[in-house]
C-alpha cells in the first residue's frame, strides 16, 4: 500500500517569520529588562509594532497577532513568547487547512485545482 500522506514543510515566509518571532520574544524576556527601568518600555513597543507588521507582510492578516499585539502591550506579559506561539499556530492552521483540501474527492475541489 502506497503512503498517500502529504508531508508540508514551512516555506521561507514560515521560516522567517519563525526566527523573527523567537528572536523578538527573546530579546523581549532577555535585553530589554536589563536596559530599560521600569514595565512600561517604549522600546518593547516599537518592537511589537514592528513584529505585527513584519508578521502581517510575511504571513499575511491572522487573527493570532492581533491579540498578540495587544497582550504585549500590558505591562509584566512579555514573560510568554506570544509572538513564536501566534507564528506557531498560524503555521498549524495552514498545515491543517492543507491537509484537509487534500483529502477532498477531485469532484469537489474548485475547477484551477484539477487536472483534466
Amino acid at each position: 500500500m502506497a503512503d498517500d500522506t502529504i508531508t508540508i514543510s514551512p516555506g521561507p515566509q514560515f521560516m522567517t517569520a519563525m526566527v523573527l518571532a523567537v528572536l523578538a520574544d527573546a530579546l523581549q524576556l532577555v535585553v530589554f529588562p536589563l536596559f530599560v527601568a521600569g514595565a512600561i518600555s517604549p522600546a518593547e513597543d516599537v518592537l511589537d509594532l514592528a513584529m505585527a507588521v513584519a508578521m502581517t507582510r510575511l504571513l499575511g492578516w491572522h487573527w493570532e497577532f492581533l491579540p498578540t499585539f495587544l497582550v504585549k502591550l500590558l505591562p509584566g506579559i512579555d514573560l510568554v513568547p506570544f509572538w513564536t506561539m501566534a507564528v506557531a499556530n498560524v503555521y498549524r492552521k495552514a498545515k491543517l487547512a492543507a491537509t484537509v483540501e487534500s483529502e477532498k474527492p477531485l469532484d469537489q475541489l474548485p475547477p484551477h485545482a484539477t487536472k483534466g
